[in-house]
């Protein structure tokens, strides 16, 4: 049996219970081609498994206590729903938001969303879920990964298996200090960066070292190795006054030399 459901957008297809739990019961992975159920979907049976079946024996009550109960759950609904309303206006006041990429540093409070996420999710399909939370779901998918460390969920986590490329402080200290010491100013960017993993100082890829250099503005000490060039000499002080000028540069016995000076015009 195959129900189709409008949407506004796509068509989806509903199947039969019984055909998910023969599935998940019999461990078939390919179906007939009759009843054109995709692989995919058999695959998403399987991996979610069987759906929690809530029953009720109406036989065994009269339709007052059929009542009573119905009164009771109606009543545990509009508690809740108020207590929902309550923390939302809390929330709201509090102007916290997982939207807009607003960050969460403590992972305390990281585990308690995911902890409410997994309780949640028996009952709501996950991306709704997400949807009310505002939470997306490449952060959910990160975070859970990040649960699963023993480090835990703080943001600046100092475990070295969450990040293994990722410098730690103390070697961007290093790279500051080297970058910024007057005894390696003559020294590239890359050399310096090859010249540190020689000594086993910090291993990091020039690109990086000129990365740091370029987001933290560190300037290099510069070395001069050319003397200055001298700002006066021959100058011509009208038009058509010099034409050409021969210089010839004499070295004298006392080791000076002496600069002769042939102007034409």
């Amino acid at each position: 049996m195959i129900n189709t459901l409008p949407a506004a957008s796509q068509t989806r297809r509903v199947y039969d219970h019984r055909i998910r739990e023969q599935v998940l019961r019999t461990g078939i992975r390919c179906l007939p081609r009759h009843l054109a159920i995709p692989r995919s979907t058999v695959g998403t049976w399987r991996r979610r498994g069987l759906r929690p079946v809530v029953t009720i024996e109406p036989f065994d009550q009269d339709r007052q206590q059929l009542l009573d109960t119905i009164a009771k759950l109606d009543r545990r609904a509009r508690v809740l729903a108020a207590v929902v309303r309550i923390l939302l206006a809390l929330l709201r006041a509090s102007g916290f938001s997982l939207a807009g990429g607003q960050r969460l540093p403590e992972g305390n409070a990281k585990a308690a969303i995911l902890r409410a996420i997994t309780s949640a999710n028996p009952f709501l399909p996950l991306a709704m879920i997400l949807r009310i939370a505002h939470l997306e779901p490449g952060r959910y998918h990160v975070w859970k990964r990040a649960s699963r460390v023993v480090c835990g969920l703080d943001d600046r986590s100092s475990c070295p298996h969450t990040s293994p490329s990722q410098l730690l402080p103390a070697e961007v200290a290093n790279i500051k200090d080297m970058v910024l010491a007057p005894e390696y100013r003559h020294m590239p960017v890359s050399t310096l960066a090859a010249y540190a993993q020689r000594i086993g100082k910090v291993f990091a890829s020039p690109s990086t070292w000129g990365k740091l250099i370029r987001e933290r503005g560190w300037l290099r000490p510069r070395q001069r190795v050319h003397p200055a060039k001298p700002t006066l000499g021959v100058r011509a002080t009208a038009p058509n006054e010099v034409w050409h000028i021969d210089t010839t540069i004499l070295k004298l016995l006392d080791g000076t030399r002496a600069v002769s000076v042939r102007r034409s015009a």
